[in-house]
């Protein structure tokens, strides 16, 4: 699967979990997830397309290894820090517990998306038509 499409499915499972929230909120009248809510669909399934966009529209042929890494961390760093997100909002542990993940999740989603642009840049150096 390319990872354009592994962006697109991770985006649209985004979507239905933050859906889910919405809906639970609406239904339970309690909006303390708002929070969350709003990170799941905007790191989670915001974020996700628009690198889904990225590797269809201008990432032809990413380098293997880093474009797998750059997956790999955003995926793991959004759902640290959306766990985490809906774990604090939701009372179940206190932020002092939380701080450590949500800080690793935040700084993971920084580094990919570092990873991100470098990979995009990468991708105009080695495409002969960008020089002209």
């Amino acid at each position: 699967m390319n990872f354009d499409r592994k962006y697109l499915v991770w985006a649209l499972g985004y979507l239905i979990v933050g859906m889910g929230v919405g809906l639970y909120m609406a239904a339970s009248k309690n909006h303390a997830q708002l929070v969350a809510h709003a990170h799941i669909l905007m790191v989670g399934f915001a974020v996700s397309f628009i690198y889904s966009v990225i590797h269809r529209l201008w990432l032809e042929r990413p380098a293997r290894g880093l474009a797998t890494a750059q997956f790999a961390l955003h995926q793991a760093a959004a759902i640290a820090m959306c766990v985490g997100l809906l774990l604090l909002y939701g009372g179940v542990l206190p932020e002092s517990t939380l701080a450590p993940l949500l800080g690793v999740g935040s700084l993971g989603v920084l580094l990919a998306a570092l990873l991100m642009i470098w990979l995009v840049r990468q991708s105009g150096r080695t495409d002969p038509a960008a020089s002209r």
